[in-house]
C-alpha cells in the first residue's frame, strides 16, 4: 500500500519531547518553540498537559493564541476531570491516554481490560458531546494481545473517536511488526490511526514510515528526536524522507528545519550531535579529499539534498583527511592565491596539526600554516 495523500504530521516536542529526563522548559521558552513550529508550517501540535497546573497551565492558556493558525491538542490522563479541564480552558482537540497491554494495565493503573474499554467509551462520549476532536491511545500496543487490540479499536471507533493513537510506548516493534499492527487494526475498525513510535532500538522513523505505508493517517514527531528514553521520530528526518523517498508533502517549510533544531538546542541547553541527519552540523560538511573534490565540482556528488533546502550551510572542513583541492579552495576563500608547488607541503603540515589537536583546522590557521611555508620557500624552492 502506498502512503495516503492526506497524512497529517503532528509535533509533540512540547509534550512528549519535553518529558525527556532532565528537560524542563519555562513558559516563555515553550511559547518561543511553539511560535517557531507554527511559523515553520506545522499545523497540528500537541502543546502540553493542562492538568499539570502551575507554569505549565499558564503556558497552555497562552498557547491558545496560536489556535487560529494550528490545531492545538491538549494531552490528558484517562480521567474525566482532566478532559473537562482542557475543554473548559478552550481546547477543542483533546488526547486521552489509556493503556491496553496487560503489563501496563496491571503495573500502571491496576485495572482490567473491561475497565479500560468502558473508560475509553465513556470519555470519548463525554468529549464528543462537547464538540471536541477526540484522540485516544492504545498505549503499549506493541505488547497488547492482538485480538484485544482489535476489540479495543472497535470500541473506540463505535464510541465516536476521531482517531486512535497506536503507541509503541517502549519501542519494541520492528518496522514489519508495526506495519502488521496498523494493518490488523485498520481491518478491525473504521477509525483514523496515528503512529506514535519510540526510538529505543533506533527504529522510530522506520516504524512510523511503516505505519504510514500500512494506512495510518496521522503521525507524531519531535524536533531533534527529543523524548523519553531514546526519544521519538525526528521532525526533520520524517519531513525529508517523506518528501524525497515517498513523494509525500507534510506542509512543513523545509528551509526552517535547521533553524528549529538549533532553536531547541538553545532553549534546552542540549546540543544535538553533529552527525544528526538533515540538520546536524556535519551533514553538509566535507573533509575527505575525495568527497571535498567531488563537492567542489557538483553538490549532488556527495549530498542527497542541497543544504539550502533545509536551511543548512555547506562547509569544506580542513583536517586530517583533507585533500589539496580543499586546501586551495579554502585559501582562495581567505583571499590567498596558493602556489600549487606548496600545496603538498601544506597538506602534510595540516595533517600533522590536525592529528595533534584531534580536530579540524580553522581557515585562519590554514592561512598561517601556508604563510609559514611560503615564507620559507624562497630558500628552498627556485
Amino acid at each position: 500500500m502506498t502512503i495516503r495523500d492526506d497524512i497529517i504530521l503532528e509535533d509533540t516536542t512540547l509534550r512528549d519531547g519535553e518529558q525527556a529526563p532532565g528537560i524542563a522548559m519555562s513558559r516563555d521558552k515553550k511559547l518561543t518553540m511553539l511560535a517557531a513550529l507554527v511559523d515553520a508550517g506545522v499545523r497540528w501540535i500537541e502543546v502540553g498537559i493542562p492538568k499539570m497546573g502551575g507554569e505549565e497551565l499558564e503556558y497552555v492558556r497562552d498557547a491558545l493564541r496560536f489556535s487560529d493558525r494550528a490545531r492545538l491538542v491538549a494531552w490528558n490522563r484517562g480521567i474525566r476531570d482532566d478532559v473537562a479541564f482542557s475543554l473548559e480552558l478552550g481546547y477543542n482537540a483533546v488526547h486521552i491516554g489509556l493503556p491496553t497491554s496487560d503489563i501496563h494495565l496491571d503495573a500502571s493503573v491496576s485495572k482490567t481490560r473491561e475497565w479500560v474499554t468502558q473508560k475509553a467509551a465513556d470519555l470519548i462520549k463525554f468529549a464528543k458531546d462537547r464538540g471536541a476532536f477526540v484522540s485516544i491511545s492504545a498505549e503499549d500496543m506493541g505488547r497488547t494481545e492482538p485480538a484485544f487490540l482489535q476489540h479495543y479499536a472497535g470500541v473506540v471507533a463505535e464510541a465516536g473517536a476521531d482517531r486512535l493513537r497506536l503507541s509503541d510506548t517502549v519501542g519494541v516493534l520492528s518496522p514489519e511488526g508495526y506495519h502488521e499492527r496498523v494493518t490488523m487494526v485498520r481491518r478491525a475498525a473504521d477509525v483514523d490511526l496515528q503512529c506514535h513510535c519510540h526510538n529505543d532500538y533506533g527504529l522510530a522513523v522506520a516504524n512510523t514510515l511503516a505505519g504510514l505505508k500500512a494506512g495510518a493517517r496521522y503521525f507524531h514527531v519531535c524536533v531533534n528526536s527529543m523524548g523519553e528514553r531514546a526519544g521519538m521520530p525526528d521532525l526533520a528526518q520524517m519531513v525529508m524522507a517523506l518528501k524525497h523517498l515517498y513523494g509525500a508533502d507534510t506542509g512543513v517549510n523545509t528551509t526552517k528545519l535547521t533553524g528549529l533544531s538549533q532553536l531547541l538546542d538553545k532553549l534546552t541547553g542540549v546540543r544535538s550531535e553533529p552527525w544528526r541527519p538533515v540538520v546536524g552540523d556535519n551533514v553538509f560538511a566535507h573533509e575527505s579529499g575525495i568527497h571535498s573534490n567531488g563537492i567542489l565540482k557538483s553538490g549532488s556528488s556527495f549530498e542527497p539534498m542541497p543544504p539550502e533546502e533545509v536551511g543548512g550551510t555547506r562547509r569544506i572542513v580542513i583536517g586530517k583527511h583533507t585533500g589539496r583541492a580543499a586546501i586551495q579552495h579554502v585559501l582562495a576563500g581567505e583571499g590567498v592565491d596558493a602556489d600549487p608547488d606548496l600545496l603538498q607541503a601544506c597538506l602534510g603540515a595540516v595533517r600533522e596539526a590536525s592529528i595533534g589537536r584531534g580536530g579540524e583546522i580553522a581557515p585562519a590557521e590554514l592561512v598561517a600554516i601556508y604563510g609559514n611555508l611560503r615564507n620559507a620557500a624562497p630558500a628552498e624552492v627556485v
